[in-house]
């Protein structure tokens, strides 16, 4: 058997980093600040609510004349430093049409990520990373240890609040963006925390 894990480079930019076909190990990466970040595989857990979340946005945007669409780790280029950046969210919503050959999402109006124990400080970087996105109108958190989530708006005069609100049992969490009150406790509905 051939080992074809292939050295990992010290620093990319973004269009290196997109050209890039990986270091061969099937390890999924994102790019922070011109350095390359590993991305955990997920548990099951953290798979089902990222799924339960897709389904449910899907479902809902799944109506003739709605052009806006859900993605699954979809490429987000940032507003800032934008040149060795390229983070990827859990999910994200976006209205502009898809084109072939598309690699980021464009326009993006609501990003979703899910915390794991072992990704929290990375998924919070990229949580106020994704605030320089002009586009972005909506960041849900939601965690995987626990039925809660938090919600950051951006206010009408563009600016992002001080806290996020945040939501817990069995309640509704209004997504503005798409028209959509999502029920939280769904989300969870076949993990061991339902």
């Amino acid at each position: 058997m051939t080992n074809t894990k292939r050295k990992l480079p010290a620093t990319m930019t973004a269009d290196e980093f997109l050209a890039w076909s990986g270091d061969g190990t099937g390890v999924s990466y994102e790019l922070v600040d011109g350095e390359l970040r590993a991305m955990s595989p997920a548990s099951t857990t953290h798979g089902a609510i990222q799924s339960a979340i897709a389904r449910h946005i899907g479902n809902h945007l799944d109506v003739p004349g709605n052009p806006c669409r859900v993605v699954a780790e979809p490429a987000i280029s940032l507003r800032v430093r934008a040149n060795i950046n390229v983070r990827v969210p859990d999910l994200g919503v976006s209205c502009a049409p898809d084109a072939p050959g598309q690699v980021y999402l464009p326009d993006p109006i609501l990003l979703i990520e899910i915390i794991s124990p072992g990704n929290k400080q990375d998924t919070l970087d990229n949580v106020w990373a994704y605030a320089t996105v002009p586009t972005v109108r909506e960041i849900l958190i939601v965690q995987s240890t626990r039925i809660e989530a938090e919600l950051l708006r951006r206010g009408k005069d563009g600016s992002w609040p001080p806290s996020s609100e945040v939501f817990s049992g069995d309640v509704s969490i209004p997504l503005e963006t798409i028209g959509m009150a999502l029920q939280l406790s769904s989300l969870y509905a076949k993990t061991h925390l339902a």
